[in-house]
């Protein structure tokens, strides 16, 4: 199988090539250039759509989902302990909480400085129209590469895990290194400078075995120095879909749910405005035998008279009004579902620099509600595994140490996820609910306020150091006001003293 990647990818296509018909499809009533047909170049001009929400749709869901994913202010994943690790801390939970933050901010900022929103912006518009998306979460760079459904294919088993992938890109014959040239000149002969050739990339999962292995290909030449192995877990290359289907190897985007639609709305708005067009243009018909002299009319000046009969000249109409009015009625309607269908009257997200975590989770909720489903999908097959992958790069790269047992990565989704921002809501009303109940003076005897201050500002990601003193900071000025207070009540007692 490593010397036959093309052989593979070509008879992968076929169980492909189903679902990319009806992306392009999709593509047509959206945005053209998204995914085009076979073929297309810089040259290539897309027949625009006659109506624009559909376009404007796809962007706006896209946006949405991006932010409700990754949001930009706070992380989109919690370091979470075990119970048995959790047990065995105790009272260093709340040191080992600020940890776990200061390493969330490490690796959200590398998601950052690494530009990667620009990719996964791409990937949720090829989601929705084509249900499909490859993302390459380079090792070494950290940027992230989109394949679009027509550059990959990919198999999974019965349950629905990717066990082989097969990704191309497009590159030239004097792009490849030496020792490449001449294997594939000895295999195929004289090449030129400039031919265009395939780089397949194989990503294959053994059965029983907790690693993936890769390698690339050109023209049949396998290149030896492309052979590597990843953890089943850290694998950089994530196949995304819109919808999960048993049974199936690919996805279906979110437009092809709403296709009647759409191409109701295409046809009519067409419809409309070549009616429209048609009822703009003024065109007079004058009788042949009348009496009235066509050159006299018009040089007639406004407002001026001419000799001729009423029922000599007429004005052309199209008489489609009644028509046009029950097509535009339709359209209206369509247009209102399709608005609903894709957000666009949703006001969840202000103009604003800074987005509250409430606004992100209201929209979490509402992606939930409206598209089935989604957010879990993509939680498991995005953000998690883009989590992974970055901080197996930043801990080969010495940027993060290693984590023990019992810390693993988990995604801030949902309503029902125990996220930062509930644990310290949870904090406030254990803390209410104790003053309430015993009064203020039982609060400050029983409740450790350093360690509580350590949680909440874990829980909003806030880096305390400097901020916030240590016990032994606090203690020593405790006891340095103690001596001081003693002194000045010692001073006061002298003078009363002598007067005795």
């Amino acid at each position: 199988m490593e010397s036959q990647l093309k052989r593979r990818y070509d008879k992968l296509v076929s169980d492909r090539d189903h679902y990319l018909i009806r992306a392009r499809a999709a593509s047509r009533l959206t945005i053209p250039s998204l995914v085009p047909e076979e073929g297309h170049n810089s040259t290539t001009e897309f027949e625009t759509p006659w109506q624009s929400i559909g376009s404007r749709g796809t962007n706006n869901l896209a946006s949405k989902i991006q932010l409700a994913l990754f949001p930009p202010n706070s992380p989109f994943f919690r370091m979470k302990m075990s119970e048995a690790m959790m047990v065995e801390l105790g009272a260093q939970k709340g040191d080992v909480e600020k940890d776990l933050a200061s390493y969330e901010r490490i690796v959200m900022d590398d998601i950052e400085h690494t530009k990667t929103r620009s990719s996964l912006y791409q990937a949720g518009r090829h989601l929705i129209v084509a249900g499909n998306a490859l993302l390459f979460d380079d090792p070494k760079t950290g940027k992230v590469k989109m394949y679009p459904l027509s550059r990959y294919v990919v198999q999974r088993d019965a349950q629905g895990e990717v066990y082989e992938m097969i990704a191309t890109d497009p590159v030239r014959f004097a792009g490849l290194d030496e020792k490449t040239q001449e294997a594939v000149q000895s295999m195929h002969g004289a090449k030129k400078a400039d031919e265009d050739m395939v780089l397949y990339t194989g990503i294959y999962r053994k059965p029983n075995e907790n690693r993936w292995i890769v390698w690339q290909e050109v023209a049949d030449v396998v290149l030896e120095d492309t052979r590597g192995e990843y953890k089943l877990d850290e694998c950089p290359w994530i196949p995304l879909r819109f919808t999960s289907i048993d049974g199936e190897n690919y996805g279906r985007g979110y437009i092809e749910e709403l296709y009647g639609d759409l191409n109701t709305l295409d046809a009519l708005t067409q419809a409309i405005a070549e009616s429209s067009a048609a009822g703009a243009v003024v065109k007079f018909l004058v009788n042949p035998n009348g009496v009235t002299d066509i050159d006299d009319l018009t040089d007639t000046p406004n407002g001026g008279f001419a000799e001729g009969f009423e029922g000599d000249v007429t004005v052309l109409q199209v008489n489609k009004f009644n028509d046009l009015r029950v097509a535009i009625e339709q359209t209206s309607k369509i247009e209102e579902r399709l608005s609903l269908a894709f957000l666009l009257h949703s006001a969840v997200q202000r103009n604003a620099e800074r987005v509250t975590a409430e606004e992100i989770r209201f929209m979490a909720s509402e992606l939930e509600d409206a598209l089935g489903g989604l957010y879990t999908v993509l939680s498991q097959e995005l953000q998690l595994p883009l989590v992974r992958s970055r901080i197996a790069r930043l801990t080969r790269g010495k940027k993060l140490p290693k984590l023990p047992k019992g810390i693993e990565p988990e995604i801030i989704t949902g309503l029902e996820a125990l996220g930062r921002g509930h644990e310290l809501q949870r904090l406030r009303m254990f803390v209410a609910d104790a003053a309430q109940t015993f009064g203020p003076e039982a609060v400050v005897e029983y409740i450790n306020v350093s360690e509580h201050l350590k949680r909440s500002a874990a829980a909003l990601n806030l880096n305390t150091d400097g901020y916030v003193r240590e016990e032994d900071d606090v203690q020593a000025r405790r006891e340095q006001q103690a001596e001081m207070e003693a002194q000045l009540a010692a001073a006061s007692r002298q003078p009363t003293e002598g007067a005795q």
